[in-house]
């Protein structure tokens, strides 16, 4: 299998001990998949306000820059690309609710919410199972 320096993913595999190290490497895989998020959102929504709203378009080249950092901060993951793109999905959709509850001021009903629950589930399985 062809490896990156940083795909340590399978090197993390539960050998039974479960302590500090292990939660401080879920808090910086979450904190990566938000700041992953904050980049794709952000850049896609500088673009969509250059392009399709008129905005400046300061605002397009901003907004294609946030989206180039977008492609790199997924690399420092410690597991594979399928595997973190498979659980990135979830929490995009999870930031975009967000981002359009905050942003956007249109606020997730239920349904919403039950689907990021049932994605977010799947995240925690992809990433975070014991193999």
């Amino acid at each position: 299998m062809i490896r990156s320096r940083r795909d340590d993913g399978e090197a993390h595999r539960n050998d039974g001990r479960r302590g500090r190290g292990h939660a401080v490497h879920v808090i910086r895989s979450l904190a990566l998949f938000v700041v992953a998020g904050l980049c794709e959102i952000g850049g896609g929504y500088l673009m969509w306000q250059w392009w399709r709203n008129g905005a400046p378009a300061v605002l397009g080249v901003l907004g294609a820059a946030v989206l180039i950092a977008y492609g790199l901060v997924p690399t420092y993951q410690p597991q594979h690309f399928g595997r973190v793109y498979a659980a990135y999905g979830g929490m995009f959709v999870m930031l975009s609710l967000a981002w359009g509850w905050g942003v956007d001021r249109m606020a997730p009903d239920r349904f919403d919410l039950l689907g990021g629950a049932i994605v977010l589930a799947g995240v925690a399985v992809i990433m975070y199972w014991p193999r």
